[in-house]
């Protein structure tokens, strides 16, 4: 049986139509030709397919389509900014925190939801939110150095934003 709904995905809808049984994962890719979603292993294991669903990071491969109608949806294609890299893909750049690439988009969704919720963490606490992603190219480190990065640019940017205290 087919439902059709709408998907909320980086602030624009897509009406689709879908076996109930479809997941998250494949009705972004297929349906609303959002492909930098990637499949890996398809049992929630790697965290390739991660996605923010509601602010929050979630397995894409484990949802149901139909699960996430009216959720505000932000995948790996939301992050660029006027065709620009958002400062966490800057870091991935910059730390060369990728390799082949198959699990940027994962964990580049992943630390966009622990800079956006716990811009505070601590090293240990950063390790093992991001462990919950796999890597088979990188070692890990220049992956954390990036979202390291990220996270103490956003803290200094925040920092500088705000006005100074009027003098006393």
């Amino acid at each position: 049986m087919k439902n059709r709904f709408t998907l909320n995905v980086n602030g624009s809808p897509h009406n689709i139509e879908v076996e109930d049984r479809k997941t998250l994962a494949d009705a972004l890719r297929e349906d609303c030709g959002l492909t930098g979603t990637h499949l890996g292993c398809e049992h929630g294991v790697c965290g390739a397919c991660t996605v923010l669903l509601s602010g929050q990071p979630v397995r894409a491969c484990l949802m149901f389509a139909a699960q996430c109608h009216d959720s505000e949806i932000r995948t790996v294609e939301g992050l660029a900014e006027d065709e620009r890299l958002n400062p966490l893909q800057e870091a991935f750049r910059r730390h060369h925190a990728l390799q082949c690439g198959f699990c940027t988009p994962g964990f580049l969704m992943l630390a966009t939801a622990v800079i956006e919720n716990k811009p505070e963490i601590d090293d240990a606490g950063l390790r093992e939110a991001l462990s919950s992603n796999l890597c088979r190219c990188t070692g890990y480190q220049s992956i954390l150095e990036a979202v390291r990065d990220a996270l103490d640019r956003s803290r200094e940017g925040v920092a500088t934003e705000t006005p100074a205290a009027p003098p006393q």
